[in-house]
């Protein structure tokens, strides 16, 4: 193993550490900033930040320790009362599968540009951790929703309930959050994985 790779893989290693402990901080500080049943959560930056610095073992970890604090932390509180191994699923694939597939995407994209691949993995990591909750809302949690709908004014439109009332404007916030600052910190850190020289 070269120099560089071992400096490398010390680099990893601290800042895989420093980006877990991040998300933990984060997600509980997204308590305090609730707009309805959720809240804004900046969790989604340093998940796409160790996509583009650490990889996909780490995106995917950081997208699990996500999960896990959501389900510690309360935050799905709501959903646990109704069906909880429906919220644990739902709620550790969401996490999962946003740090997973980001970071298969930046990887897929770097060779063209970099920070376009941040840019787009930004973009890809609120849309799955939205999508599988939507999906999770579909395969375990209609009933109950129907019932939130029909409580909160939106009559039989459960669909406009969950776009508007549950994921519309904490979506629009953690996108443009992502978009904005994953690509600022990944450039101002300019960690790189060593090239292999080909023998």
């Amino acid at each position: 193993m070269s120099n560089l790779q071992k400096k490398y893989d010390t680099k990893k290693l601290v800042l895989t550490s420093i980006l877990t402990a991040l998300v933990i901080i984060l997600q509980y500080l997204a308590i305090f900033l609730r707009t309805s049943v959720f809240s804004f959560s900046f969790v989604l930056i340093p998940i796409v930040i160790g996509a583009a610095t650490c990889g996909i073992t780490t995106a995917t970890w950081l997208g699990f320790v996500f999960g896990v604090v959501v389900l510690i932390s309360g935050d799905a509180n709501p959903f646990l009362m109704v069906d909880a191994f429906g919220t644990v699923v739902t709620v550790l694939a969401k996490g999962t599968l946003c740090g997973f597939i980001c970071a298969v995407c930046y990887q897929k994209l770097e060779k063209y540009n970099r920070y376009f691949a941040v840019v787009v993995s930004a973009i890809i990591c609120p849309l799955v951790n939205t999508g599988v909750f939507l999906l999770g809302c579909l395969v375990f949690f209609m009933d109950t929703l129907k019932g939130w709908a029909m409580a909160l004014g939106f009559g039989d439109a459960v669909y406009t309930y969950m776009f508007v009332g549950l994921i519309g404007v904490n979506f629009l916030f953690e996108m443009a959050f992502n978009i904005v600052l994953s690509p600022l910190v990944v450039r101002l850190l300019n960690i790189r994985k060593p090239v292999r020289k080909q023998s």
